[in-house]
């Protein structure tokens, strides 16, 4: 099986018991689980329970409550708040050890005719064809990255801008990069979304520290995610290329802002996310 592959069995939930779902962790090493993964679950574990044709998910909400177990199975609790003429709401309560580790509200609205209208898409930015993948960027970083560089990734990432070891004390306030699902998907609109779900989460909250200078392995810095948004406009694929237009809005008093933008490759506003997270400093 490829690293995609184990990724769409992660988020094929378990169902043991009306609006109750049992998600599982992968067999990595980990302090936490990854903040994308519980929030792509969630996302699955509400849309289950979505019965309206044609309704899919336009926004959700969620926050980070305390580390996720990666040893053990979650249980994801989905409250069916309100199913409407137009849209349908649901929350989701992640549970570990007895105890929410994470909650999401989502709702969902079947798409209507109507004027449109957007923020443009950046331009004259290089090809994903043409950046390196993950691996071939990191090559040189790999003895400090360790068991890390070589574990199979299911997003292909390819970083526009400075990638985050080489970022070390080159001060900014945005990055971009092209990101898709590594392999051909289904045609399941809702699986496309808990894919960038779980992808939105890897690079955003590494914004934040941006106008820093400060790379992943700068001493004594702390981060965590906090809450997650995002709004989905319009239709499009995680197995295709996407431009993900991050920018760092606010550092200060132990916490990063920062927001994204996901374009298709052709130009369409796709999603629109924002994050907060923990950003501790300690001696630099």
């Amino acid at each position: 099986m490829t690293a995609l592959d184990d990724l769409v069995t992660l988020l094929d939930l378990e169902a043991i018991e009306v609006n109750i779902f049992r998600g599982r962790s992968p067999d990595e090493n980990r302090q936490r689980v990854f903040g994308g993964q519980v929030a792509g679950q969630a996302l699955v574990a509400s849309t289950r329970t979505v019965d309206e044709p044609n309704r899919t998910v336009h926004s959700l909400h969620a926050y980070f409550l305390r580390p996720g177990d990666p040893n053990l199975p979650i249980l994801y609790e989905v409250d069916r708040i309100r199913d409407g003429r137009s849209f349908s709401t649901r929350r989701v309560v992640a549970i570990q050890h007895g105890r929410a580790i994470f909650n999401l509200q989502a709702s969902y609205h079947a798409p209507e005719k109507g004027p449109d209208h957007q923020i443009s898409k950046p331009s004259n930015l290089p090809d994903p064809e043409s950046l390196p993948d993950f691996k071939t960027r990191m090559e040189p970083f790999k003895d400090r990255m360790g068991e890390w560089y070589e574990r199979p990734r299911p997003i292909d990432i390819r970083y526009i801008d400075n990638d985050p070891f080489s970022r070390q004390g080159q001060k900014a306030t945005s990055q971009r990069v092209w990101l898709r699902a590594d392999g051909r998907l289904p045609d399941d609109p809702t699986l496309h979304a808990c894919i960038v779900t779980y992808a939105s989460d890897m690079t955003l909250l590494d914004t934040t520290v941006l106008p820093f200078g400060f790379s992943w392995d700068s001493p004594d810095l702390q981060m965590a995610s906090l809450d997650h948004a995002m709004w989905f406009h319009r239709p499009f694929r995680a197995d295709e290329w996407l431009l993900y237009d991050q920018t760092s809005f606010s550092t200060g008093a132990g916490r990063g802002l920062a927001g994204g933008a996901i374009f298709t490759r052709d130009g369409k506003l796709a999603i629109t996310v924002v994050q907060e997270g923990l950003v501790r400093f300690g001696t630099t």
